[in-house]
């Protein structure tokens, strides 16, 4: 049995708290140290997702993809029906993972240099570089493991705030075609 990411997540959060505690932050040279790992880090993150970009553009991998996509949390509108292409899928999805990544960095430059907390900064070296690797486009398009399982597109969301989620992604032909009847005319996303 595979231990779940959100375990192994909390597990380092936990000991990297303690550790963070025993580090002489007061000290220059140690706190131009962890700035230097929280930086290389973040390269690291984006060296690793630009390459996952070129890859994803070097297969061209045009299979059409249909599903039927969850409305918002709390939203009355009607599952989406999304008709698109492998590659446009997994562009979008990385699309997501910058703009997290970018979400990250700006909330840990307002915590640490305006707030003046350095703490952090240990922490978010590891678990956003531990998240990018486990991430289902680099384990399709760095790491070779094939799209099937669990990795078959499209994924299933994320879980949020609690464990809850925004509903389930569906890909059966019945699901679809349902959608796509009631939802619009079912017009093609672009």
């Amino acid at each position: 049995m595979a231990i779940s990411p959100q375990i192994t997540n909390l597990v380092v959060i936990l000991v990297m708290m303690q550790v963070s505690k025993k580090i002489p932050f007061d000290n220059p040279t140690v706190l131009l140290g962890v700035r230097t790992m929280y930086i290389a880090s973040n390269i690291l993150i984006l060296a690793l997702y630009l390459y996952t970009g070129a890859q994803i553009n070097k297969k061209k991998d045009l299979k059409t993809l249909k599903y039927v996509e969850p409305p918002p949390m709390g939203s009355q509108e009607e599952p989406r029906p999304v008709v698109t292409t492998v590659q446009d899928y997994d562009k979008q999805q990385l699309r997501t993972l910058l703009k997290g990544q970018l979400m990250g960095v700006g909330m840990m430059c307002v915590m640490h240099l305006y707030f003046k907390y350095t703490n952090p900064l240990v922490i978010q070296s590891i678990i956003p570089l531990k998240t990018a690797l486990e991430g289902n486009l680099i384990k399709i398009h760095v790491f070779g493991q094939a799209a099937k399982g669990d990795l078959e597109r499209p994924w299933k969301a994320a879980q949020g705030f609690m464990g809850m989620t925004q509903g389930e992604v569906k890909k059966d032909k019945a699901s679809v075609e349902s959608a796509e009847k009631s939802w619009r005319g079912g017009a093609k996303e672009e």
